[in-house]
């Protein structure tokens, strides 16, 4: 996979940290809608692709897993009483147990160069169930702009062609928390991509 040598730092661990702890994050719980519209989507237990520090797999289904290439993520994640991997622990860890029913992949994929954006997520569907959910979710304008180390904008289209070329029929997109048009303004607009996994998997072994 070829990432931003960014994401792997201390530092990008440390700066997610201090943003996801912030003392006014705390007070007005912003990331309370955020929450709400994962937990509408049903995901069951989940892979969460890019876990970072956790703030997502916090909230996820019991029995959900994360797996991010940042040794210090993956330590802060675990310190929140999460179960998270690096890329290379996850099979081992996983391989006697059932597949997911769902994949999350949340304000990652905008790091990546279009290829490896494929490859990223084609190399974890197969440990996905068959008709198993698969989200997408990235920044809109505003947040593209806001982060150096965001490499590919990624829109409605293509994330819808993501998922198809992993096997995925694509089944629902929106734009969250705001209409498509706060994008350009609002940072924190997300574009969000819902599919399926259309065929079994390959052998998980």
């Amino acid at each position: 996979m070829s990432e931003t040598a960014d994401t792997r730092s201390p530092e990008y661990a440390a700066r997610l940290e201090q943003l996801s702890s912030a003392r006014w994050k705390r007070w007005l719980d912003v990331q309370a809608p955020y929450r709400w519209n994962l937990r509408r989507l049903r995901l069951g237990r989940t892979l969460d692709l890019g876990c970072g520090v956790g703030r997502n797999l916090a909230h996820l289904s019991p029995g959900s897993v994360g797996v991010d290439h940042n040794p210090q993520a993956v330590e802060a994640a675990r310190r929140r009483g999460c179960t998270a991997f690096l890329p290379a622990e996850l099979a081992a860890a996983e391989a006697a147990r059932e597949p997911f029913d769902a994949l999350l992949c949340a304000h990652v994929l905008e790091h990546l160069s279009c290829d490896a954006v494929v490859e990223l997520v084609a190399d974890h569907v197969r440990f996905l169930r068959h008709g198993a959910q698969v989200v997408l979710i990235a920044p809109q304008e505003a947040g593209f702009r806001s982060d150096p180390t965001h490499v590919t904008f990624l829109d409605f289209a293509a994330l819808e062609g993501i998922l198809g070329r992993v096997g995925c029929d694509s089944e629902r997109a929106y734009s969250f928390p705001f209409p498509r048009a706060a994008g350009h303004f609002f940072r924190h607009n997300e574009f969000v991509v819902v599919g399926s996994l259309r065929s079994p998997t390959a052998s998980r072994r």
